[in-house]
């Protein structure tokens, strides 16, 4: 079991070309280099990183500061960032920054928000950092080719006093759809992506390389945050022979919890931090294994324990973060709408497949007669009967500032999607009429096919904001809207 899919490239080829394990050692991430204070600067260009490592050529990316993922951000919460964003691509482009509440005007939404960076200039975000958590930053111009080519990268803001661990790690989750010779595919306007899944590869990697091993040691513990930064492909990560806490979800803290299942589930755009203990014995290996798609669960990589121990158990700690300053909605005067999701595939064609996290079913051409439709209509994928097209959008709604809402969202589908809503986060109320256990606070919901959800929240933000799902070629196609706080 590996982290190769659809056998573009082998295991067995990449070990053999490489150097031995050591080749494939766990890849740090770059840390961002500040000019004075908290002001970075970044550049988007084009350029060769070594994806898959070993004698294999290096594989043409787009990146940031030329690294994929780009260089990590770390601010301390209540801090201003300031980013220089220059553009050296061909083309326009913008930087989102998933998750955080900032002003409307730095939100990096091409044309709704801003106008998009020419290539050669450079564009100055500047924001204030409320929360603490786990974020990240990608383009929203283009999104599921510049994303899809390596341009994105992690934001952490650190709180005044993190809980006691012994490593802070971040991992970001990424797949490539790569050929034979470890290049990019073109196929970025595929028509099956756009109304099935979205483009998921054939490819896993975390910090944009393709690991063999995580080096623990006993009695050690480590803080993960996971970053889905992948167009598609949904991640659910089960540590064999541990049991992970989950202490916060998209960047939101959550009273400390074991996962449901034991597996992490991640949609794109999803950020989970968990506290793991590592209580395995000297020179002992456990998979980490991504299960989410039935009959195609591979090892994304092993957690390797060193000869000696760190000390003879993991600390007893408290987990508990503290909350982040967010307005709690008041659900008896909330005012609620539904969103209904709808178009791509319908589920008689997927031969039952895709409820269960399966992938598409047998008959493609009839599934081909049903898309090209709306494809040929400007949208495969619809808000509320509507089919998003072009930059400007006029609001789906209209909110008021600081008043409460409810969104009741039914994903009337065959599909998954992941929801997320800019400048703002949410409480998950419940799914299908039952409470979550934790209400949890997120900035991007996953529904599965068929399923409905409540959210709430406040509209405290001012501004026009980004409704969208964040599998990017079902945003292309037209599953995204804009909701107005006025």
């Amino acid at each position: 079991m590996s982290n190769h899919f659809s056998n573009p490239i082998s295991r067995r080829g990449l070990l053999k070309a490489g150097a031995g394990f050591a080749a494939l050692a766990f890849p740090a991430l770059r840390p961002a280099q500040a000019a004075i204070g908290n002001e970075y600067r970044i550049t988007a260009k084009k350029g060769r990183v070594p994806l898959l490592g070993g004698r294999y050529p290096e594989t043409a990316v787009w990146h940031y500061n030329g690294a994929v993922p780009g260089p990590e951000i770390r601010v301390r919460q209540g801090e201003r960032l300031r980013v220089a964003v220059e553009n050296r691509l061909d083309e326009e482009t913008t930087v989102h920054w998933h998750g955080m509440r900032v002003p409307n005007a730095m939100d990096g939404v091409p044309h709704l928000t801003q106008a998009p960076i020419a290539p050669g200039e450079t564009f100055v975000y500047a924001f204030d950092c409320p929360d603490a958590g786990t974020f990240w930053y990608h383009p929203h111009q283009r999104g599921s080719e510049q994303v899809g080519r390596g341009l994105y990268g992690p934001l952490i803001v650190e709180e005044p006093e993190p809980i006691p661990v012994d490593r802070d790690v971040t991992w970001v989750l990424d797949d490539w759809r790569l050929l034979r010779d470890g290049q990019i595919s073109d196929d970025f306007d595929n028509m099956m992506d756009a109304g099935m899944a979205g483009r998921i590869g054939n490819t896993a990697t975390v910090n944009g390389r393709l690991p063999e091993t995580f080096a623990v040691r006993g009695g050690e513990r480590i803080r993960l945050r996971l970053i889905n930064a992948a167009n598609a492909r949904i991640f659910a990560l089960a540590f064999e022979g541990h049991r992970p806490r989950v202490v916060a979800l998209d960047g939101q803290p959550v009273e400390p919890h074991a996962p449901e299942d034991d597996r992490v589930v991640l949609g794109p755009a999803m950020r989970a931090d968990l506290v793991i203990d590592m209580t395995g014995t000297p020179g002992a290996r456990f998979q980490v294994i991504d299960t989410f798609y039935r009959d195609l669960e591979y090892r994304l990589l092993d957690l390797v324990y060193a000869d000696r121990p760190l000390r003879e158990a993991p600390p007893d700690t408290p987990l508990r973060l503290p909350d982040n300053p967010l307005a709690e909605p008041d659900l008896a005067t909330a005012e609620r709408h539904e969103i209904t999701f709808g178009g791509g595939m319908m589920s008689g064609m997927m031969g039952g497949g895709m409820m269960d996290g399966g992938m598409p079913g047998r008959d493609m051409g009839r599934m081909m007669d049903r898309m090209m439709p709306g494809m040929r209509h400007g949208g495969v994928w619809t808000v509320n009967g509507i089919a998003a097209e072009g930059h400007v959008m006029d609001p789906m709604l209209t909110l008021a500032r600081g008043r409460s809402y409810v969104l009741a969202l039914h994903n009337d589908t065959a599909w998954h999607h992941p929801i997320h809503l800019h400048g703002h986060s949410f409480r998950v109320l419940g799914r299908e009429g039952t409470p979550t256990r934790h209400r949890e606070w997120q900035d991007t919901v996953l529904m599965a096919p068929r399923e409905r959800v409540e959210i709430a929240f406040v509209a405290d933000n001012p501004g026009d904001w980004m409704f969208h799902c964040h599998i990017l070629e079902h945003q292309a196609a037209g599953m995204m809207g804009v909701i107005r706080v006025a």
